[in-house]
């Protein structure tokens, strides 16, 4: 099992910029698949942005397109998550989290990292 931790979180202005860091752990990452999700007060968690170690393409939610990237440093094991032109609906917990590759299921989460958009 593959065991993640956030950081980066933290308060923002409109418009402002913020880069989450997802730090893995344990079993060999480059068969994973990691991926960002946020969970707004009130609403289901959804789906952000994911990537694939070994180099695969990198996928985002149409909310998020054009402004949020996703990246990776294999040497560190760690993902990043640039997010730019922040708006207020991206404020939310955002987490980090890890499927084998060619699974669905992501089954290794981090513990979330809070992001508040203030006006």
């Amino acid at each position: 099992q593959v065991q993640l931790v956030e950081s980066g979180g933290g308060l923002v202005q409109a418009g402002g910029s913020l880069r989450l860091a997802c730090a893995a752990s344990g079993r060999t990452v480059t068969s994973y698949v990691l991926g960002w999700f946020r969970q707004a007060p009130g609403k289901e968690r959804e789906f952000v942005a994911s990537i694939t170690w070994s180099g695969g393409p990198t996928y985002y939610a149409d909310s998020v397109k054009g402004r949020f990237t996703i990246s990776r440093d294999n040497a560190k094991n760690t993902v990043y998550l640039q997010m730019n032109s922040l708006k207020l609906e991206d404020t939310a917990v955002y987490y980090c989290a890890a499927r084998v590759s060619g699974t669905l299921e992501y089954r290794a989460w981090g513990q979330g990292t809070q992001v508040t958009v203030s006006s």
